[in-house]
């Protein structure tokens, strides 16, 4: 009796793992960088032109935000973005992942570019090093340059106005 009441226990508790896993949000996996400086990185600009580090993003509020021209997700946030950066002067600075400068500019040549700054992060690394587990995915900084908060998935408005846009205000970062 016993040899069949081990592995009904073993189903029952793994089926109890499973419905207990199926109510989390998969954009709510939290990061280890929160409340630490933002990742060491020295990549060029989608031009090439300048080198751009975290000292670069330090000075005020901003979002970094993980995208590419081949990514479904960025589509869908793209608008988000526009407006964030049209409508309320936010901060973005854009990390090119994974993608070539060309198809990122062509791409936003179509779209529209709500970003301050493009960072071209050709190879991935600095994706690595913030935990980016695909784009797109966003980053809340602090004027200082701490992480505050990491956004994964598409941007939405109900994010922003919820989670993000309190993290942006002067205190709110505190």
């Amino acid at each position: 009796m016993l040899r069949f009441a081990i592995p009904v226990v073993v189903l029952v508790g793994l089926l109890a793992l499973l419905g207990y896993g199926l109510k989390l949000d998969p954009r709510e996996v939290p990061s280890p960088l929160i409340g630490k400086m933002a990742p060491a990185f020295d990549l060029p600009d989608l031009a090439g032109t300048v080198r751009v580090t975290p000292l670069d993003l330090q000075g005020r509020p901003v979002l970094v935000n993980f995208f590419a021209s081949w990514c479904a997700g960025c589509q869908v946030e793209h608008p988000v973005l526009m407006k964030l950066a049209r409508e309320y002067g936010v901060e973005i600075v854009g990390m090119d992942y994974k993608d070539t400068p060309e198809a990122a500019q062509q791409w936003l040549a179509r779209h529209g570019n709500p970003y301050r700054s493009l960072v071209a992060d050709q190879q991935g690394q600095a994706g690595l090093d913030w935990g980016v587990y695909g784009v797109p995915e966003t980053f809340v900084l602090s004027a200082d340059g701490r992480v505050l908060y990491k956004q994964i998935g598409p941007m939405t408005e109900q994010a922003w106005r919820e989670k993000i846009a309190p993290l942006m205000t002067p205190g709110g970062a505190s």
